[in-house]
Order: C-alpha cells, then sequence, then structure tokens
C-alpha cells in the first residue's frame, strides 16, 4: 500500500533539529519521506531499535570539495561515513566547471596547489566529459552516492574560461569580461548551483606558487557577478578572504556586494596566530551587518586547524632537508627502511632547514603534539614535542622522529595552525555560539594527504557535548547547528530536522559510545594516490532519503544520494 511504512525507528532519543530537547519517540518514514514522529503502533517493512540511542537529522556539511570526488567515487567518504548526509561543493572560488579543453590543465594546477590533490589523480580521474557549468551539473547528476551533494559556480574557473590566461594572471577584467562572468554565473545557479565562491586568501596558490587567480578581483567584477546571482534570486556568496591590514575597509566592500545583490553571504572566520584579535573584530562586524538586515554569517570549524605530519603523508619535519629530498619518491616501505637506519637517522637530524617559513611551520616543537587514538585536537602545553622532549634531556626533533617511527613509521603527529593561539579552544567556542556564524570548514575532498577535517562535525558531538572538561554545548544546540542551521541557510528547506513531510534524512547514533579513530592512510584514489581516512564508532545507522546506507560504519551498498538542484521548499 501506499501508506506502507517501509521504516521505522523505534525508540530512540529524537534530537530533531529545532533544538528543542531530545525526546523519546518513534520515527516512521514512508518512502524518501518522514511521516511520523511519536507513538507509532504499525509496523514497518524494515526497523530499526533505537532504545538508548539519539536520533538526529543528517548532518548538512557547507563546505567540501569533492567537485573531484564526485566524478569517481560512489561513497563520498570520510564525510558520508561520519553523518553527512548533505554536501556542498564549489567552495573557495575552486572546482572544474566552466572549462575549455585547452585550460584542463590549469584548473588541476590550481585545486592541486590550493587544495593538496595530486595532478596524477585528477588527470586519470577526471572523465572531462563536460565545458559548460550547466554540462558538470548534468554529469553530477547522473551519478549516484552515499549522501546528496550540491554545487557552487566557482569564481577562479570562471575567470579562466572568460579570460584564458590573462584571468590566470590576474589581470583586470574588462567590461566585457565581467559581463561574460556575471552571465555564466546566473547560468550556473539556473542549473541548479546553491551560490558563487571566492578567494581572496594568499593561502591559496598553485603549485608553482602563484595565488589564485582571484585574490585581487575588483570590486566592480565582484559587483557584477553578485548582482546577476540577485538577478537569478537564488543562491548565496561565499568568501574567504585575508581581509588583511585593512579589515573594516574589506569588510565594507562585503557589504556592498550583499546590499547591492540582495543575496546572503557567508565567509570563513579563523583565530590567526599573527592577528589573534582579528576573528573577534570580524564578529563584530558581521553582527553589526546583520543588525543592519545585511545577512553575513561566518562559517567556523569546531576544532583548529591543522596539518598531520608523518613519514607515510605529505608533510613531516624533515620534507625539506637533503636527506630526506633522496627518499621521499620511494615507496613507503622502501622510506621506512632508510629511516630505520642508524646512520641515515644521524644524518637527517644534523641537516637545517632551508627554508625557514617552512621550518617553523613544521619544526614548532611547542606547537606540535602526538594525535593519539582517539585523536585529542585540544592537547595542553605539557603534552607537545618541545615539552617532552624537555622533560626527557633529548633533542626535540629527535623525539619527533622517533614518534613517527613507532606503529610501523604511521604515527601521527598533529600541528594546529590557526584557532589555537592561546592553546585552548575558548576562541573557537566563542565562535560557534555567537548567533550569526555556522558550522563548517570539514574541506572534506581536499588537502587528502594533510588533514582531516571532514569530521569535525562528529568532534562537535564528542568533544562539544560531552567529552570537554568544561564550556561544553547542550547535544539540542549542537545538533541544530550541525543540521538545520546550515540546510536553512543555503536554502535546503526539505531536510535537517525530524518533522514529518521532510526528507529522511537521519542519523543513529550511540553517543555514548561516539568515537573518532586516528586518521590512517589508504590508497584508494586514481592513479594509487594515497588520502587520510578517518572513521568514528559509534554510528548505528545512517539513513538517506529513507535507505539506509550504513549500519555501524560499514556500507550497506545502497547509493539514494544525487544531485540536489537548487533550493528545496
Amino acid at each position: 500500500m501506499a501508506d506502507d511504512l517501509t521504516l521505522v525507528i523505534r525508540g530512540g532519543f529524537v534530537v530533531d533539529g529545532t533544538g528543542v530537547e531530545p525526546f523519546e519517540a518513534d520515527v516512521g518514514i514512508s518512502g524518501n519521506r518522514i511521516v511520523e514522529v511519536g507513538r507509532i503502533a504499525r509496523r514497518g517493512i524494515e526497523e530499526i531499535d533505537a532504545r538508548g540511542l539519539i536520533v538526529t537529522p543528517g548532518f548538512v556539511d557547507a563546505h567540501t570539495h569533492y567537485d573531484a570526488q564526485v566524478m569517481w567515487a560512489n561513497h563520498i567518504t570520510p564525510s558520508s561515513c561520519n553523518g553527512v548526509t548533505t554536501a556542498l561543493i564549489g567552495n573557495c572560488g575552486v572546482g572544474f566547471a566552466p572549462c575549455k579543453p585547452d585550460q584542463r590543465a590549469m584548473l588541476v594546477e590550481l585545486m592541486e596547489g590550493v587544495e593538496d590533490i595530486p595532478e596524477p589523480v585528477l588527470t586519470q580521474g577526471l572523465p572531462w566529459n563536460w565545458q559548460s557549468f550547466p554540462d558538470y551539473m548534468d554529469r553530477i547528476a547522473e551519478r549516484q552516492f552515499d549522501m546528496d551533494v550540491a554545487a557552487q559556480v566557482p569564481h577562479a574557473a570562471l575567470r579562466i574560461f572568460v579570460m584564458g590566461e590573462r584571468g590566470a594572471a590576474r589581470e583586470p577584467a574588462t567590461e566585457a569580461d565581467r559581463a561574460a562572468m556575471a552571465r555564466l554565473t546566473a547560468e550556473g545557479i539556473r542549473a541548479g548551483a546553491l551560490g558563487f565562491s571566492t578567494s581572496r586568501t594568499l593561502n591559496h596558490k598553485t603549485l608553482d606558487g602563484r595565488p589564485t587567480p582571484t585574490l585581487d578581483a575588483s570590486e566592480e567584477e565582484l559587483t557584477t557577478i553578485a548582482k546577476a546571482v540577485g538577478e537569478v534570486g537564488s543562491g548565496w556568496l561565499q568568501v574567504i578572504s585575508d581581509f588583511g591590514e585593512t579589515l573594516e575597509d574589506e569588510f565594507a566592500m562585503l557589504r556592498r556586494l550583499v546590499q547591492k545583490s540582495g543575496r546572503p553571504m557567508t565567509t570563513t572566520i579563523l583565530e590567526r596566530d599573527s592577528k589573534p584579535q582579528e576573528w573577534s573584530r570580524l564578529l563584530d562586524l558581521i553582527g553589526k551587518a546583520n543588525a543592519d538586515g545585511l545577512p553575513i554569517t561566518g562559517m567556523v570549524l569546531t576544532r583548529p586547524t591543522g596539518i598531520m605530519l608523518g613519514f607515510e603523508i605529505s608533510q613531516n619535519p624533515f620534507v625539506d632537508l637533503p636527506g630526506w629530498a633522496e627518499i621521499a619518491d620511494r615507496p613507503f616501505e622502501a622510506k621506512l627502511a632508510a629511516l630505520r637506519n642508524p646512520s641515515f637517522r644521524a644524518r637527517l637530524l644534523s641537516e637545517t632547514p632551508r627554508d625557514d617559513t617552512l621550518a617553523k611551520r613544521l619544526r614548532h616543537w611547542d606547537r606540535m603534539f602526538p594525535l593519539g587514538d582517539p585523536p585529542d585536537y585540544e592537547p595542553p602545553a605539557e603534552r607537545s614535542i618541545g615539552a617532552e622532549a624537555r622533560r626527557m634531556g633529548v633533542d626535540p626533533a629527535a623525539l619527533a622522529y622517533d614518534r613517527m617511527l613507532e606503529n610501523d613509521g604511521r604515527t601521527i603527529l598533529y600541528r594546529p595552525l590557526s584557532n589555537y593561539a592561546n592553546g585552548t579552544l575558548e576562541t573557537v567556542r566563542a565562535m560557534m555560539a555567537h548567533p550569526n556564524t555556522l558550522i563548517g570548514l570539514g574541506d572534506g575532498g581536499a588537502h587528502v594527504s594533510i588533514l582531516c577535517d571532514a569530521t569535525a562535525m562528529t568532534y562537535g558531538l564528542t568533544h562539544w557535548t560531552r567529552d570537554r572538561a568544561t564550556g561544553r554545548f547542550p547535544l539540542e544546540w549542537m545538533v541544530r547547528r550541525l543540521t538545520s542551521d546550515n540546510a536553512r541557510a543555503l536554502g535546503l528547506n526539505d531536510r535537517g530536522v525530524i518533522v514529518p513531510g521532510r526528507k529522511a534524512d537521519i542519523n543513529v547514533i550511540d553517543h555514548g559510545r561516539l568515537t573518532l579513530r586516528t586518521p590512517r592512510v589508504i590508497y584508494d584514489l586514481p592513479a594509487g594516490g594515497r588520502r587520510l581516512m578517518q572513521t568514528s564508532d559509534g554510528y548505528i545507522a545512517t539513513i538517506l532519503s529513507g535507505e539506509v546506507v550504513s549500519r555501524d560504519g560499514n556500507s550497506t551498498g545502497k547509493l539514494p544520494g544525487r544531485l540536489v538542484r537548487g533550493t528545496q521548499a
């Protein structure tokens, strides 16, 4: 019968995404929709016993970089195995459409540099069976996934498509260039993109060190594009900026873009060691903008932004040394054999780094920590490699070397880079608690061999609602932030809450047992490329469009995930 319940989740504590306190209830699903929440007498074709477990909406991650992965993979991990049921790609102004055949290498080079995805992986993995952005959307729409995917129009790809080498070289756009980019952006939004993204940070560079093509795009260029988004009447503007010494001036420009386009905007917020108070000033400006009727949000991460250091992955404290250069391209087992050789160890420890900037990043021993299993993303200062080396009376470089040799050379050290200026996450807590922020920045699909922040939503549930000694958030508050807040910001009003009539994207979680595991290296990318994978214990089931896509962290093989085109009622 049409009204049969295809799935009933029995007796769980429903944390429904609205922010209300958890309540015990059954959840009835028919097809891809939630149809009942309460005490359900009738049976379902399939049932899940959720007694003692929490039942939440599927998480919505508004900042990922699975733009390439969706073209070769059906399982969009590690996000999909950490409770994410909807992810937005095309962030930071980078992506692969629109793109002419002779421009493919430029976009690959840019993505390789900005998002740390190796060129052979992209070259072998991307089918390039599109040119326009609508073509790219059509190719995604032909594929099936274990979560839903939505997209944005990326500014760098637009610039290169319209301007060619002039765009890559950051030359000013002409009036004709601006008009073409605006037209293509509107075309992308009408094809179902949820917004337009751009980058204005020096951290985004090609592999050979050139800044991203959008770094210093003029206000006139951005305004022309933003107005085109406004004329379509759908989609947001996603921006990452350094803000620099002229925070107020840069933010005033962002305000004007929102005002002239009539569209909302989100911008990344980080606590930088070099500017430890900038985040607070930025939040004040965002609060003032909203008070003035301009919908701007800051997007924040639940933990430090940091990198992993190890002998099997891209970065470690010795990558800038001549000795490392001799073994860097060897297979891991051969590399490990050299690292275990006492004479090679002595040589590597005696060499001097050539790049002071890189050394500061990779050899700051007092800001480098054992990651552990489960990983500790808020480690105290006394657990640093530097502090431990002083207690032991040894060279910190030698200690780091020996630690990374443990576990057959696979032990990972953790180096927080931002959001940890004072050795605590109190700043992150203030960012998350602000009424005009969103929680995201997982970067899933990017930086695949140096970080794995796609699991930051799981961390939001473990560290911030259960494990942290002080300053925890209520569970229902955090669930709302990971679900309905993000869904509503993106215009995906069909999901993010457990309410009859909404899309049946649901997690069943053993909250007491929910535990992040330490990242491990796997070699499942095209061309045998490596990436960091991080899983979690405690996800009993993840349900997408009414179908169970994973049980106890294992895929069921079902792939109901599709491209989401445009905002949803």
